[in-house]
């Protein structure tokens, strides 16, 4: 069979203690990765595909083995896997790129695909974030900072990030109806959008595609373009496919 489609899947948050059947969720993903192997060409992550990830130089986090090997099926049968660093994933460094193959990206990424030009990225960078975000995300992201990390054993720096995830997640108002705050991140992406194709008259993008804010979107803008914000794998389960020139959004049941 011809391998023709494009898959697009985020926020997996695989690890978190927030979420009570991980392994379920991880079988779940696996059989999903089994499911795209025979039509798949590319498989683009868009950022927190882990809770917490962090590479030390000659030790990485313990777990994760079923996905991590139906990643390694893939690539090894031809298929191009992206993996966007997203804000809980941090910390990927040449780990999966020298085992398995898989390029990380880190920030925006524009791509052609069959034709149609895609902006990818998680989309904690893109337009609106709250004031204590932003100085989590900068303090998370210094390599000073990164390296007193390193210094401090995985015993304690391990535990110390799941537990704060945890709260993170307890105390967001995330529901199924859109928060004050997911309100003003999708106004930032259509505005986001606008603006670059008002700027780029020659090289407009087709597809905005972002993660990150754990709903479903698909919104037509201005000028034909679309708009979509990828769902999870926490309540959602939820992917998208491109393929000879049709965009679809699904869920797993």
């Amino acid at each position: 069979m011809s391998k023709t489609a494009t898959y697009f899947i985020s926020d997996m948050h695989l690890g978190s203690r927030y979420i009570t059947n991980g392994k379920d969720i991880e079988i779940k993903l696996c059989n999903w990765l089994d499911s795209i192997k025979s039509d798949a060409k590319a498989l683009y992550m868009l950022g927190d595909v882990l809770d917490y990830w962090y590479e030390y130089k000659h030790v990485v986090p313990k777990g994760f083995i079923r996905f991590f090997g139906k990643l390694a099926e893939l690539a090894d049968n031809g298929v191009k896997i992206y993996w966007f660093i997203g804000n809980h994933d941090i910390w990927l460094n040449d780990y999966f790129r020298k085992e398995i193959g898989i390029e990380i990206i880190d920030g925006e990424k524009i791509v052609e695909i069959d034709g149609k030009r895609f902006l990818l990225s998680h989309g904690d960078g893109i337009g609106y974030q709250s004031f204590g975000f932003r100085i989590i995300r900068s303090i998370f992201r210094n390599r000073i900072c990164q390296c007193l990390y390193s210094a401090i054993h995985p015993r304690w720096t391990i535990p110390f990030a799941y537990s704060w995830s945890n709260h993170s997640r307890k105390t967001g108002t995330k529901s199924d109806e859109y928060d004050t705050t997911t309100k003003n991140a999708l106004l930032s992406y259509r505005r986001f959008a606008n603006e670059y194709n008002d700027l780029h008259p020659d090289a407009k993008i087709d597809y905005f595609v972002f993660g990150h804010l754990h709903t479903l979107l698909d919104e037509e803008l201005k000028n034909g373009a679309r708009l979509i914000v990828l769902g999870d794998w926490i309540k959602l389960f939820s992917f998208a496919k491109y393929s000879y020139g049709n965009f679809t959004i699904d869920t797993i049941k």
